[in-house]
């Protein structure tokens, strides 16, 4: 069926040379996303402590349960900007990942559509009477496989929004929180 051996080789190969292309480009993005969450929960945890650290130093100096109370006021409202800020932080790092992994994938859909179009189109040129079933087969196999890996696709852009959403719903519980808080520090 396929007069020239070396062209479907060569697509092959192209093919795969993508696949481990994409594969690799969204591994170094998963990693660096990695890393940022790293860094964002590292920083997260030093601004913490630290915050810890000043109220309980305020609530040793306290002279009377009305200061203690006042200090441990104190120190809850920057530590509620402090998770509200890291909730806007951690969904941009997830907005950044997904539309790479987004970009990444559709342009390795792009190509390896159009380098299989032209394989197809040369086989189909060249085929033997006969043969006209066994084409509409690879046709068929090659649509079906991009129909599942345009599912997969799908199926990981709609983790991800969940995700998204997640954090975005984390992201305001806290700040209403925030509000409150200040509020009664106003009140007082």
């Amino acid at each position: 069926m396929f007069t020239n051996p070396e062209q479907f080789a060569s697509a092959t190969k192209t093919l795969f040379d993508l696949q481990t292309q994409t594969f690799n480009a969204l591994a170094n993005k998963a990693v660096q996303g990695v890393q940022q969450v790293v860094a964002l929960n590292l920083q997260a945890a030093k601004d913490s402590a630290q915050g810890a650290l000043a109220v309980g130093k305020e609530l040793s100096q306290a002279k009377d349960p009305q200061q203690a109370l006042a200090a441990v006021s104190s120190g809850v409202q920057p530590g509620m900007a402090g998770a509200a800020a890291y909730g806007a932080e951690l969904k941009q790092v997830v907005d950044d990942i997904l539309r790479e992994f987004r970009d990444a994938a559709d342009t390795h859909v792009h190509e390896a559509k159009n380098t299989l179009t032209a394989l197809i189109h040369d086989v189909t040129q060249n085929v033997k009477p006969g043969s006209e079933n066994a084409v509409e087969i690879i046709k068929a196999a090659i649509d079906n496989a991009f129909a599942g890996y345009e599912k997969v696709t799908q199926s990981t852009r709609d983790a991800v929004r969940a995700v998204e959403e997640q954090v975005a719903k984390a992201t305001e519980l806290v700040a209403p929180g925030m509000g409150k808080t200040t509020e009664k520090s106003a009140e007082e």
